[in-house]
């Protein structure tokens, strides 16, 4: 056997190895703490505000509409438990982007980027104030986060990239690291530089994150019910009414924030596309294997890739791992049996110990996947429907743990009808290009992730299709 083939398999074992204990269910969710759920709705319900969905949009929603009118009456209902779906699989990078990065905004909205950094920043404070003010205990680090380069054009392009971003006044709080400054951050073979963000991004642990606000919502008055589905939302008299399995809400207002889930607003539906990302959690390092990574200012990473990795130190020192693969089902139905695909945790296994030999006879504990509602623009849209008596919000694109949030805010001021800073962006004026049906969406998406890898694997060059994509404005991501 060749050299080459020997070693393919020798890495195929060690990752298969590290695999063989993995418990497949999402590391956060497996937590003897989880809070049990409330009741399901039985009956008639009557509100001034019913929130749809008990992820983050619909839990700062809700929490936001008592914060600006405690007499407000306010139900939330989740279909499963609070925070089970995308609130409780995700890495946990809170990021004061609201465009999924400086470099989407930048390139959708040049004329109001400079406010969309300012409000997203306001927005990540307002985070932090929550979780302290609600004594929310989601082991909140603002440690900032590292954009690594682990190919040579990738870290030409991170220059250049830091160059724009100076000429247009955005790079404040930011600093371009090379090879050794990066390793003596965070210490891997692969890494040859990287963007240094160092204040706009916190690490959390997601689920704790939304049971304390779910906690938060209940000590405030929301009425939260659990295991009941909103299956239906139809206009009655001057307001709304939503049934469930075993009843009806009766609302003057709506606000749904089931993003990835089909949206009660039927004409929502084609501008999102569910998107299954993965990721691997390891046992708890020793101090030992810590001290071989170094490590010890605690930020969140990712590499520069398009088809990218992320990953982070839990409050327990495990290193979360995920990414790479962005898998969407043709259909683009949302069913239990995308949440685990052996084949790509075996690809992020092998690519963990790529970037980190150093800690080779790590084991994973756990691995799992999740959906993401993927817009074609990357970043959330917002809008009304029902005469301005419903408000959603969906399309986060995997960059939603702080910005559903601020989307929180938009709906209020739209229910309400306020002008604001926050109403007035093209960014929530606008929406993004729908994506066609099947099997158009599927060749399209495939395409596209054929092309990505492609370029990755060719310096960053892009192809005919991508280069098309991007004039369009159009992308696929996870």
């Amino acid at each position: 056997m060749a050299a080459g083939a020997m070693n393919r398999v020798s890495r195929t074992h060690r990752s298969s190895a590290s695999l063989a204990d993995a418990k497949p269910v999402p590391y956060w969710l497996d937590d003897p703490g989880r809070p049990g759920a409330r009741p399901a709705l039985t009956g008639d319900e009557r509100c001034d505000l019913l929130v749809v969905g008990g992820g983050y949009s619909g839990l700062w929603t809700a929490l936001l509409a008592k914060e600006r009118d405690p007499g407000r009456d306010v139900v939330l209902v989740e279909g499963r438990e609070i925070g089970w779906a995308a609130s409780g699989r995700n890495g946990g990078f809170c990021a004061a982007s609201l465009t999924h990065g400086t470099a989407n905004g930048l390139a959708r909205w040049p004329k109001e980027i400079k406010k969309l950094e300012e409000l997203g920043a306001a927005n990540l404070d307002a985070i932090e104030a929550a979780v302290a003010r609600y004594s929310i205990d989601c082991d909140f680090e603002r440690t900032g986060e590292l954009d690594v380069a682990t190919q040579p054009h990738q870290l030409t392009e991170l220059r250049d990239f830091y160059a724009e971003l100076s000429e247009a006044g955005l790079a404040g709080g930011l600093e371009l690291l090379d090879a050794e400054q990066v390793r003596e951050q965070v210490a891997s073979p692969t890494f040859l530089g990287a963007l240094y963000d160092r204040d706009g991004v916190a690490m959390l642990h997601p689920a704790k994150l939304a049971w304390g606000i779910k906690r938060a919502c209940l000590d405030l008055g929301v009425r939260v019910y659990e295991h009941t589905p909103a299956t239906h939302l139809v206009s009655h008299g001057a307001g709304l009414a939503v049934r469930t399995p075993y009843g009806r809400i009766f609302a003057r207002h709506a606000a749904l924030g089931t993003n990835v889930f089909p949206s009660l607003v039927k004409r929502v539906r084609s501008y999102t596309v569910p998107v299954y990302d993965y990721a691997l959690m390891t046992e708890p390092l020793s101090a030992a294997q810590l001290e071989s990574i170094g490590w010890k200012n605690r930020q969140g990473l990712g590499d520069s890739a398009n088809q990218f990795h992320y990953f982070r130190l839990s409050a327990d020192n495990r290193i979360l791992w995920g990414g790479y693969d962005a898998i969407y089902p043709y259909g683009g139905r949302v069913r239990a049996e995308h949440d685990h695909r052996p084949e790509t945790y075996a690809k992020l296994a092998d690519h963990f110990f790529t970037c980190f030999p150093q800690l080779e006879g790590v084991r994973f504990t756990h691995a799992w996947g999740g959906a993401i509602d993927t817009c074609s623009r990357f970043s959330a849209f917002l809008g009304t429907a029902h005469g301005g008596r419903v408000a959603y919000a969906a399309g986060y694109t995997g960059l939603g743990v702080g910005a559903t949030r601020f989307g929180a805010d938009v709906m209020l001021d739209l229910l309400s009808g306020e002008r604001t800073d926050r109403t007035e962006l093209e960014m929530v004026r606008t929406k993004p290009l729908p994506f066609p049906p099947e099997p158009f969406a599927y060749t399209g998406i495939a395409l596209t992730k054929w092309s990505l890898a492609r370029a990755d694997a060719h310096g960053g060059r892009r192809n005919l299709w991508l280069k098309t994509m991007d004039g369009l404005g159009l992308g696929f991501d996870s």
